[in-house]
């Protein structure tokens, strides 16, 4: 088998898994919907005592190399070009240009904003994963799954994409504060996969704030309460000067839609577990700041995330880990101004969403894409005004919540049958969970 140069190897598919294949492509969609449950106990696995008390005659074994594509594809891959804001009075004739991707994913995001990536460990060592910039060439649908030629070929590109960052699965000790006390006999088992995607909370903020500065509105410090300085200039091109957006609440809702996008994406990898018949679940019960490395334990170095203190803030702020997923912030940046146009270079340059020269789905992509409605100079300068000043105020930015958010993470896992027909009545599982072996040759 040939690998890639991440260490990776390369899908190559045997007859048993193309047939594997074919059934997975007409695995019914009510039948993910309502045969999904979490389903922890994994081959390998041990509950020592207890109503529930089961030990795995089963060693704990890692998925193939095609399960973990699988589900890679599904929690992270592409899906193709992003439809974007059709259209606002507002804007007429032009395009909005609200959003920062021009690629569609397997899960939501808030006008297209895409600012999550993802990292994910296993037996073979750590990774990250960037998907949501830079279009596939080649990319699963349904029709793909009538090839086992086109599959192959999807997932080995997704696989292209991976970079190694560690030799060693993510290590976490068995513990609080590290774990959940209810997750430390089995998060992050030895042989499962656990995706953890990572959600640029700067540049969701930062995008909340362009969305409403073109809608007319401008952010008031109710924290401090005061408004910004310097947007004064700006007053008389905005008409919903008098009725500020407070800065808790911007940042509040650019949480929670960063949270919706990271949830859902391990949604759509939990609901492709049933369909393949593998264990695991969406949980959030591992310690975020471990996991991307400010714990502040030399021990648990986690992703390797840069991060900063500060006597104003009650717990670290990771901002990234350079050259590989750099949040737009001044650490990274050099400055809010930095951050700012990095956003639009992002918006509107080579492969952006609104650059002539990226193909779309329209008959006529050039010109949609050119229609948008553009960022001039005076709207950089708002944006920047109100970024700057929030950075400056509470020493980062955002200035109420992290920088990068994780809020779900995925775990896959070969699933042990027998204990749960030792305590469970029977459809604690689906069809696919009992034949699962046999059909994949795990």
């Amino acid at each position: 088998m040939t690998s890639f140069k991440n260490g990776i190897p390369a899908i190559e598919l045997d007859d048993r898994e193309r047939a594997a294949l074919a059934e997975l492509a007409g695995f019914p969609l009510y039948s993910a919907l309502f045969g999904r449950r979490s389903r922890r106990f994994p081959a390998g696995g041990e509950i020592p005592d207890g109503v529930l008390a089961f030990k795995s005659r089963q060693p704990a074994r890692p998925l193939t190399s095609l399960q973990r594509a699988l589900v890679l594809a599904t929690t992270a891959g592409q899906t193709g070009w992003h439809h974007a804001i059709t259209r606002h009075p507002g804007y007429a004739p032009q395009l909005p240009n609200y959003s920062g991707s021009a690629i569609g994913r397997t899960f939501p995001s808030a006008a297209g904003f895409h600012t999550t990536q993802f990292f994910f460990t296993d037996d073979s060592g750590t990774y990250y994963l960037p998907t949501r910039d830079g279009a596939f060439t080649n990319r699963l649908n349904a029709q793909t799954f009538d090839s086992g030629d086109a599959v192959q070929d999807a997932l080995n590109e997704l696989l292209t994409r991976v970079v190694r960052i560690g030799d060693q699965r993510l290590f976490l000790p068995r513990e609080q504060p590290y774990f959940e006390g209810h997750n430390t006999w089995i998060g992050n088992h030895p042989g499962s996969l656990l995706v953890i995607p990572v959600a640029d909370l700067a540049q969701q903020t930062l995008l909340n704030i362009a969305f409403f500065a073109q809608n007319g509105y401008v952010v008031y410090d109710d924290i401090n309460g005061r408004e910004i300085p310097g947007l004064e200039r700006f007053a008389d091109t905005l008409a919903h000067w008098g009725d500020p957006q407070p800065l808790s609440f911007v940042e509040q809702y650019s949480l929670a839609e960063a949270s919706a996008e990271l949830m859902t994406s391990t949604y759509a990898g939990h609901l492709a577990l049933g369909a393949i018949g593998l264990g695991g679940w969406s949980f959030d019960g591992l310690d975020r700041l471990s996991v991307l490395g400010a714990s502040g334990d030399p021990r648990v170095p986690g992703l390797g995330f840069r991060y900063d203190e500060d006597d104003r803030w009650s717990i670290p702020n990771p901002t990234g880990r350079e050259g590989l997923f750099e949040s737009l912030t001044r650490p990274h940046f050099g400055s809010m101004r930095g951050a700012v146009e990095a956003l639009v270079e992002r918006k509107f340059g080579p492969g952006g969403p609104f650059h002539p020269a990226t193909p779309g789905p329209w008959k006529d992509s050039t010109g949609v894409r050119a229609a948008a409605a553009p960022f001039d100079d005076r709207l950089v300068d708002l944006i920047t005004v109100q970024a700057e000043y929030i950075d400056s105020a509470f020493g980062k930015f955002p200035g109420t919540v992290p920088s990068v958010w994780i809020q779900n993470y995925l775990q896959a896992q070969h699933l042990d049958t027998e204990f749960y027909d030792t305590h469970f009545i029977p459809g604690a599982y689906l069809p696919t969970h009992a034949n699962e072996r046999e059909r994949w040759g795990s």
